[in-house]
């Protein structure tokens, strides 16, 4: 059964996180029915309108954002511990079939350095990432570039309803 946690990030002084839009951690979002999970993630998050993206890769074990993308993670292989937004936030522990919505500007890292972890991450249409590191760049500059990326038109995981749809509409309409 797929659990949907959320949480807002406020600003973390060095990293600008999202006061507007919550990170969304889908549990349990995908069963992999072939030996390659990997295209499996990324299928479904291309069926469902996210890309431009890669694979196989680990999440970046120094605290990091981006300014002008949303980001979608899908944990194919293996489990981890992320920490989000930035060395004050919230840390999960995330396991295959598990994905992380994490809006422009939330920084993540991994924590560990558990063996066996294999990743898929992808970015909403016209969407391209972009690496800021904690504390790198100009604050108000990426705060307002946060500010400005657009909202997908779908969920990565669940396509024209779902969590990134009812979560985040609600919170750019408040």
């Amino acid at each position: 059964m797929v659990e949907v946690v959320h949480r807002i990030i406020d600003d973390s002084g060095d990293i600008p996180n999202n006061p507007r839009l919550p990170l969304i951690l889908y549990r349990n979002a995908l069963t992999f029915t072939t030996d390659n999970p990997d295209d499996e993630v990324q299928r479904t998050f291309h069926i469902n309108g996210w890309g431009n993206g890669w694979q196989g890769q680990a999440i970046y074990s120094y605290h990091h954002y981006h300014a002008e993308a949303h980001e979608v993670v899908g944990i194919a292989q293996g489990c981890a511990v992320v920490q989000f937004g930035g060395p004050d936030g919230p840390v999960f522990e995330v396991k295959a079939g598990d994905v992380a919505l994490i809006p422009a500007g939330v920084g993540h890292c991994r924590l560990d350095d558990e063996p066996g972890l294999s990743v898929v991450g992808a970015y909403p249409p016209g969407q391209s990432p972009d690496l800021r590191r904690e504390g790198e760049t100009a604050r108000d500059a990426m705060r307002e570039a946060v500010r400005n990326v657009p909202l997908p038109e779908t969920d990565p995981v669940t396509g024209a309803d779902g969590a990134v749809l009812d979560l985040w509409l609600k919170a750019a309409e408040s």
